[in-house]
């Protein structure tokens, strides 16, 4: 299933549920498939990396897992308030709109 994501890469969002409710970060990626985008700073998991040479020490290195879109509501550039996000057309181009000021996002 084709998720319609209305939260692009560069965003600001605020998580609203899991272990990391309350924490803001920045979208990373976004993977529209499965419906899920990489935020920095949350959701971090640690990968334990095997030594690959001789003599080398293997490693345990912490990188964030992709969240739902469903767990995370975007923060209006603006009004500084977590937003629900609408579309408005202008001079046939597609807008996102903050759906609490109403300013383009």
């Amino acid at each position: 299933m084709i998720a319609k994501l209305k939260i692009k890469k560069g965003d600001t969002v605020l998580m609203i549920s899991g272990k990391d409710r309350g924490k803001t970060g920045k979208v990373i990626r976004a993977f529209p498939q499965s419906g899920r985008i990489l935020v920095e700073g949350v959701q971090i998991r640690k990968k334990h990396i095997r030594p690959r040479r001789s003599g080398e020490k293997g490693q345990v290195v912490q990188q964030p897992s992709p969240v739902a879109i469903s767990n995370v509501k975007l923060l209006c550039p603006k009004c500084g308030k977590p937003a629900r996000v609408g579309y408005r057309v202008e001079a046939n181009t597609k807008h996102r709109v903050c759906k609490e000021c109403k300013s383009v996002l």
